[in-house]
Formats: C-alpha cells, structure tokens, sequence
C-alpha cells in the first residue's frame, strides 16, 4: 500500500485530517506491506502511524485576566457596554435594598415605635424615600 493511502485510511480511523497524520519515515517498508485497513490499525498500535497533537490554545493570560476582574479591576466606563440598568437589574437592586431596609427597621423597632413613626417608615422604604440603611437611621434616630 502506498503511504499517502495508508495515511487516508489512518485519517479516517483516528477521526482527523490528512494533516495531522504522522508516518515515520524509517518504516516505510511496513507500510508498503499492509494490505488492510486492519493492517493499518496494527501499524497504529505499534506507533508507526501516529495523530499528531492538535494546537493548544494557552489559558495563562486568561487566567491572569480572571484573577484582575475577581479583585474589581477592568469593569471602568471603557470596559462596559449597555446601559446600567442592562448591567445590573433595577428590581433586584431595589429588592435588596429595602430587604435591608426593613432588616435595619426591624433592629431599630422599639426606638421606632417609642417616636412613633415605625408605620411612616416602613412605608417611606416602600417608596423608596431613604438612599440606603444609614439614611433610614438618621431619620429614626434624628425624629427622637
């Protein structure tokens, strides 16, 4: 069998192209010798034939990248695309903001209560009135 034959019939048996096919040289005899396609697979065996290794793609500097972003690196105005709202979902910004909210007020009941405006806050958190926990403090604790 002629070697541009037996590396067809390798290529179709190791599922790769004609390319990534290597012969050894040396052992051309043996594979003028072989007749079958279950010859071929012997010469596979012995390291005759052999698919040659398939280029690699290098992660390392994907790595390094990863690395940067988990720390908060590269995410500045030239890094983003799509508006703030496509970044970050507004419903959920705002659930976890008055979750935490209503947490605060809930620490905070009795001295709410006492003042009597835990009712008027509680619902100004729904309105979205305070910026954020320390805001929802100041106004309970400067109400006394």
């Amino acid at each position: 069998m002629q070697i541009k034959r037996a590396k067809e019939i390798a290529a179709k048996l190791l599922k790769v192209g004609e390319s990534k096919i290597w012969v050894n040289p040396e052992e051309g005899e043996k594979i003028k010798e072989a007749m079958t396609k279950e010859d071929v697979r012997a010469l596979i065996g012995d390291g005759i034939i052999k698919k040659k290794k398939i280029n690699e793609h290098s992660r390392g500097r994907a790595r390094t990248l990863q690395e940067q972003k988990k720390k908060g690196r590269k995410k500045g105005a030239g890094k983003r695309k799509g508006k703030n709202t496509a970044r970050t979902n507004p419903k959920k910004k705002w659930m976890s903001n008055v979750r935490s909210q209503r947490k605060k007020l809930s620490e905070l009941k009795e001295e709410a209560k006492k003042s009597g405006i835990y009712s008027t806050a509680y619902k100004r958190i729904r309105g979205s009135f305070f910026r954020g926990r320390k805001h929802l403090e100041e106004f309970i604790k400067g109400d006394k």
